[in-house]
Formats: C-alpha cells, sequence, structure tokens
C-alpha cells in the first residue's frame, strides 16, 4: 500500500525546506559578519598584474575558504611591463583604489596583505638537507620549518656562488619555496610531522627573484598602508589551489599566461618539481593588433577580447580618427604568428625543464583564453588536444565565492595567494628595527644588515661619506688639484656591536645606524703647495739670511698664508743667483764685489743652502761711500708676518777703529724664530710639526707624513692619545697620534 502526498501538503514542504534554507543563510551570514568583525581572521591578497590589480579578502573556515569580498581593477595606462612594476605611482594609485572599494563593502580597515611577485628573472635552487635529532623525539611543526630555513639558506647560498661566478652583480631574494620530498632515517615519507626517529631531511626547490622586483612590491604596498605577511611567487600561488597534492602524482605542467609572462610550474611523483618562467603572453598579441591596425595599445586590447566574445565584426576608431569595421577571422589571422611563437615559447620551456612532454598542461590566467593557443600547445608537445585545457575557477576546491567578478581563469592566481598565505601564516618572517623602525624580513637564508637597509628603503647615499670639495688652479703654468678630505663612513651598530653591511642578523636585533659625515673642503694656502725645496738660507756679511719664493696670485703679489681660490692663477718665483740676491737688497755691483765661501762669485752663480755670502767695496775715496744695501728693505717671513730688518750703514772708505777690514758692517741680527716647532708621535715615529704657522690642528699632519689621502683603501682611522679623532683638533707637544686604513 502507498501513501501520497496531497497538493497542500507538498506547498508546505516546500516552503518549510525554504524556510530552513533562508535560516542557515541567515546563520552563515552572521558567522561570516561576526568573524570579519575581528580582523586578524581576514586574509587579504592581492595580486599586482600586468592588465589588473585584483583583491580578494577571505576566512578560513573549518574546512576550506569563503571569500567574503573582491575587486577588479584595470590599469588605464601600461604601468606594468612583463610583470615588473615599472611606474610605481599608477600602481599604487590603482592598488588603493582595489583597497578602498573592498574596505567600504566591510566597513573595515585592511591593514596587512599578502602578494606574489612574478618577472622575467626568476633563477631556481634544489637543496638537499639533513641533520640528526634525539633519538624517540617526537617530530613537530617547529623542527620541521627549522629543517626547510636550513634548506633554503643553503639553497642562497649555493645561487649566490653561481651568480658570483658570473661577475654579475644583482642580489636575489627568495619568494618561495617547495618541499620536493621528505626523508625519515634516510628513507622517502611523505610527511615528517608525528614521526619519530634518529635523522630527518627534506629536498627543497627554492625560487629566487632580483631585489628589484620585491622592493618594487613592497613599496606600492607601504604607500597604500598595508604590511606584507606573506609573500610567495606566483605559479607557487597558483598550483596550490589547482593541482592538489593527490594529483602531483602525476607529470602536470601548470601554466599561468598574464599580460606579461607565463609562469610554469611542473609536478611529478607528488611533488612540484620545477618552476619557470617565459618573458613572453599576452602582450605580445596585443602589440601585433595595435602595430596592424594603427591603434593605441587599449583599443588593441579591446580587440583581442573581443576575440572571445559572440560577435561576428568587431569596430574601432585608428589613430587618424577613422572607424573600422573588421572580422573576428580577420584579426585571428594578424595575430597567428604571434600566438604560434608564444604556444612554441612555452612548450620550449616546458620541455627544458620536464626534459619531456607532461602528461597533461593546465592553462589558467587572462592570456590562456587566446584563441588558438591551446591546440598550438598540444601541436608542439605531442600530446591530444583534449591534455591541454583552460582552466577557470571552478578547479578549486574548497573555496566558496557568491560573486560574479571572480570566475575567469585570471581568478585563480588572486585565490592562491589568498590559500598560500594562510599556509605560511607563522615562519616566513621575522622582525627587526632599524632606527627605531620596525622592519619585516623574509625568513628565506642568512639575513644581513644591507637586506633590512633595502626593505627600509634606507639612502645608500647616507653611508659614504661625501669627499670634500676640490680646489683647481694653475701652478706656474700647470693645473693642480687639491682634493678636499675624505668623508667618514657611516657607523653601523647591531646591538651596540659595530658591524658592516654584510654582518648577519636575527629576529629582533636592534640596527642603529649613524650617518656618515662628509670630509672637509679643500682650504688649500700658498705655503702648503709652494715645494719647500725653494726655501734656503745664506748668511749675507754674517747675517742668516732665509730666502723664500716670491708669490703672485692673478698677477698681484701675495702673502703666503693667502688662501687658494678655484680658478687662481698662482706664480712663484725664487731668487737664485748672486744677482738677483744683490737686486734684492739693491747692492750696486759697479761698487762692491760678492764673494761665496771666500772665493769671488760670478753674477751669475747659482746659490746654494748656507752659502757664505761676503759683500766688499771695491771702489772708495776718501769720502764717506754710503752702502746702496737698503737694510731697512729687507723683509723676512717669519711665522707668515712681513717683519722689517732695518739699520742705517755708513760705510767709510778708510777703516775705523771699529772695523778691522772693508767688509760691510754687520747687519742687525733677524729674528730667526721659523714658526712653531711642535714634537709628536705619529703610528710610533716622532715627527717634529715645524713651519710658519703658530698653531696646529690634527690635518695639519698630512703636511708632514707620507700618507697618500687620493687612493682610499677602506675606512680612514684617527686617533688622538687613543680616542678617535676629527680633522680639526688642535695638537699639542708629545701628542701620540694614529693614522690608518681599515
Amino acid at each position: 500500500m502507498s501513501a501520497s502526498i496531497g497538493a497542500g501538503e507538498k506547498d508546505k514542504v516546500i516552503e518549510e525546506k525554504k524556510v530552513i534554507q533562508l535560516e542557515d543563510k541567515l546563520r552563515d551570514e552572521f558567522i561570516i559578519t561576526q568573524k570579519i568583525m575581528n580582523e586578524e581572521e581576514l586574509i587579504f591578497a592581492l595580486d599586482i598584474g600586468t592588465r589588473n590589480v585584483v583583491g580578494v579578502v577571505g576566512i578560513q573556515k573549518e574546512v576550506g575558504y569563503e571569500i567574503v569580498a573582491a575587486e577588479v581593477i584595470e590599469h588605464k595606462h601600461r604601468a606594468m611591463l612583463d610583470g615588473q612594476i615599472h611606474d610605481i605611482s599608477l600602481v599604487t594609485s590603482v592598488a588603493a583604489q582595489v583597497k578602498k572599494r573592498l574596505e567600504d563593502k566591510l566597513g573595515i580597515e585592511l591593514k596587512t596583505v599578502a602578494i606574489a611577485a612574478a618577472g622575467r628573472v626568476l633563477k631556481t635552487s634544489s637543496v638537499t638537507v639533513d641533520r640528526e635529532i634525539q633519538e624517540g623525539t617526537e617530530i613537530d611543526n617547529r623542527m620541521i620549518n627549522s629543517l626547510e630555513m636550513e634548506g633554503i639558506q643553503k639553497a642562497q647560498l649555493q645561487l649566490d656562488e653561481v651568480i658570483a661566478e658570473s661577475g654579475k652583480r644583482t642580489d636575489f631574494y627568495c619568494v618561495g619555496y617547495s618541499v620536493i620530498n621528505y626523508y625519515l632515517n634516510d628513507l622517502l615519507i611523505s610527511s615528517l610531522l608525528g614521526h619519530k626517529g634518529y635523522k630527518i631531511g627534506a629536498e627543497i626547490l627554492a625560487t629566487f627573484l632580483p631585489h628589484i622586483v620585491i622592493d618594487s612590491l613592497y613599496t606600492v604596498m607601504n604607500k597604500i598602508g598595508l604590511e606584507v605577511v606573506s609573500l610567495t611567487l606566483e605559479p607557487i600561488a597558483a598550483i596550490n589551489v589547482t593541482i592538489p597534492k593527490d594529483l602531483r602524482l602525476l607529470n602536470l605542467a601548470l601554466v599561468d599566461i598574464g599580460a606579461g609572462t607565463s609562469d610554469i610550474a611542473i609536478t611529478k611523483s607528488g611533488s612540484v618539481v620545477a618552476y619557470a618562467m617565459a618573458p613572453v603572453a599576452g602582450d605580445e598579441i596585443t602589440e601585433i593588433i595595435a602595430q596592424h591596425y594603427l591603434v593605441d595599445f587599449n583599443t588593441a586590447e579591446k580587440i583581442k577580447t573581443s576575440l572571445t566574445d559572440k560577435v561576428d565584426k568587431i569596430t574601432f576608431l585608428d589613430i587618424l580618427d577613422n572607424t573600422n569595421e573588421i572580422s573576428k577571422e580577420e584579426v585571428v589571422d594578424v595575430i597567428r604568428p604571434a600566438v604560434t611563437s608564444l604556444a612554441q615559447t612555452i612548450s620550449d620551456k616546458i620541455l627544458e625543464y620536464n626534459k619531456k612532454p607532461p602528461n597533461a598542461v593546465f592553462l589558467i590566467g587572462g592570456g590562456s583564453q587566446t584563441i588558438g593557443l591551446s591546440e598550438l600547445l598540444s601541436e608542439f608537445l605531442g600530446l591530444p588536444k583534449e591534455r591541454v585545457a583552460v582552466r577557470n575557477k571552478s578547479i578549486i576546491k574548497n573555496v566558496e565565492y557568491a560573486g560574479d567578478n571572480l570566475s575567469g581563469p585570471e581568478a585563480i592566481t588572486p585565490i592562491g595567494i589568498m590559500v598560500t598565505a594562510v599556509a605560511n601564516m607563522g615562519h616566513d618572517f621575522f622582525y627587526v628595527f632599524v632606527n627605531g623602525m620596525k622592519v619585516k624580513l623574509f625568513n628565506s637564508k642568512k639575513m644581513t644588515v644591507a637586506d633590512a637597509l633595502i626593505l627600509v628603503g634606507y639612502n645608500p647615499k647616507q653611508l659614504i661619506g661625501k669627499s670634500g670639495k676640490s680646489i683647481k688652479f694653475s701652478l706656474n703654468g700647470k693645473e693642480k688639484i687639491i682634493k678636499g678630505g675624505i668623508g667618514k663612513p657611516a657607523e653601523i651598530f647591531v646591538n651596540n656591536k659595530l658591524v658592516s653591511l654584510n654582518s648577519s642578523i636575527q629576529p629582533g636585533d636592534e640596527i642603529i645606524i649613524n650617518e656618515a659625515e662628509p670630509g672637509m673642503d679643500a682650504k688649500p694656502r700658498v705655503f702648503d703647495i709652494i715645494n719647500k725645496n725653494n726655501d734656503y738660507s745664506v748668511v749675507l756679511n754674517n747675517t742668516k739670511v732665509n730666502i723664500k719664493p716670491e708669490v703672485y696670485v692673478n698677477g698681484k703679489t701675495t702673502a703666503s698664508d693667502y688662501e687658494i681660490e678655484e680658478n687662481d692663477n698662482i706664480e712663484f718665483k725664487t731668487l737664485t743667483t748672486i744677482s738677483e740676491l744683490a737686486n734684492k737688497y739693491e747692492i750696486d755691483l759697479e761698487l762692491f764685489t760678492l764673494s761665496v765661501n771666500g772665493n769671488l762669485a760670478e753674477r751669475d752663480y747659482i746659490l746654494k743652502n748656507e752659502d757664505v755670502v761676503e759683500c766688499k767695496i771695491t771702489k772708495s775715496d776718501k769720502k764717506t761711500v754710503k752702502s746702496d744695501i737698503k737694510a731697512d728693505s729687507l723683509e723676512v717671513a717669519n711665522n707668515g708676518i712681513n717683519k722689517e730688518v732695518s739699520k742705517e750703514n755708513s760705510i767709510s772708505g778708510n777703516k775705523t777703529s771699529n772695523e778691522q777690514d772693508n767688509t760691510i758692517g754687520k747687519l742687525t741680527s733677524i729674528n730667526d724664530n721659523s714658526g712653531c716647532s711642535v714634537p709628536v708621535i705619529v703610528n710610533g715615529n716622532q715627527v717634529v710639526l715645524k713651519s710658519e704657522k703658530n698653531s696646529y690642528i690634527f690635518v695639519d699632519i698630512f703636511n708632514f707624513i707620507d700618507f697618500d689621502l687620493t687612493k682610499p683603501k677602506g675606512a680612514i682611522i684617527t686617533k688622538l692619545n687613543g680616542r678617535p679623532a676629527g680633522f680639526t683638533e688642535p695638537i699639542k707637544i708629545n701628542d701620540n697620534i694614529e693614522i690608518y686604513w681599515e
């Protein structure tokens, strides 16, 4: 006997089901609302692509994830090329709009973000690490994370060696890694967690991008007030949601074709075994359209995307304001060579890393929808057409989203960034402080002070002391340059200990940087540049006379303490002959003869240091003869001050009671104090500072020692009596001075 249900009862059952469904929906929405009220529960992911910026905000549920809001905004200009930021301000503007729209939807402020990187220059490094553990100890996440970090550090060092051998100076940053295999007691195992043994190991594939790619991403995030909590590589993010671990037993290739790059990940034997990047993608096709039809890039992009619409004709305006109507088939013919080239490049890259065609190829990303691309890939790889498939959001399991703006293959990477962020939470970053500013570093290798300074945006010019201004002038017709003082380099301290840029840092370290100090400007004086060998003395009639060069600056007589200025023309002349000596002191050689060292001297005799010169009357009568030596005109440079020595000399032709011969009367004694003499110890040797100066400062030392400042050999260390000294500190008798390169 069967029972039947009447129409009224059926309607009642249907209404009850609707009520239950509505209650379930309201309860779920209430739970989501309650969760997103706690900002720490939110996962905000940004995919900054060449064509679009995609933002998704989700929460982690007991099983899977729920996307509660999503936004997609297209770049109005070509601010990114090949997956790398070129115009930071334009990208910042679009990213800020995405963030603002999401915040308006959710009613909260977003403060943290997960991002992924792409770029032309991708490097990978595969390493194996192992370590012994205490037998019987249960393996926990901390031990596994530590093992993985050791592997990443080893991969970084291995990559650094390769780069150093190539002669390049590019710094690379680890943006993600995959564990290919785990080992327990040297045996392969799928997971170490919870096991016990005496030895654990891992085979790790780490991926690296140049610092410039990462720095630009961080700059954009900082400008819109977001703190990066997760960083990964785009193909890593994509594969985490498209090819689950149980499918990685198969040899599969995932290709994320964007506008600027085509990112590739390959799986085999349960692991991701390779990452690659082809520097071609959808933009190459757009550029062909722009060139062929004489349209701007944005118009060409619209023509390209129209190919997937259900239209037969495409109408557009070219740069000459001509209206054009073309068929879809015509455009397909125009782009076919570019599509063929794209397919060939991707297939070559897959074969390079996989060594053979994979079992299947998954295509994702906006560029994967290019007409004819999947067919050409299957042809080049020798695979059946059905084994090269374009996959959309439906391939992602355990991720719910009710909206319609994340539906195509371009939605996979941003969702993958969100899911990857959850997997990476807690062990891929650590913090240090730079001059009090908190800095987050990716725990990918042996991090250094330089890594922290790069991420904080520290100006490298502040690390190197700028040399002082140089002075250029001419000396006796030859160009001379006096260089300014060498600047003092910055001092870097980690936890109050002086270190270098390459010193390693640990979580929580306090980094303090004292900015570099510029060197002193060159301020040479005349006596600094005239060769002291040009100074000498002679004894003239028992009086010591110091002979110094006569200096002319720009044609005018100048004192020896004159401070030289830029482009000065300096000339100096040194008295060298007997006739010049006589001329200087106005000795009439018709009335007097000059002898040197007891011998009569010719007028062109070249004077030497400490020559003894005597002046005697050759013609006289009984009348008094006035000497033509004008002692009162004799100027002696002493301590940089012109001093006059005056004396009236009346010389009789006959001997007087005070004179025993016909020699000229002795000149009044000249004060021969040649300046301030200060004995000091320099690097263990005694040095006497002696010149026309009345006092000395530290920088004067270099005039008395052989120390070439023009060829730096490191940082110059200057010490006075055991402590650091500045160049302007005064010097006293018996001071102990140390000067050396470090």
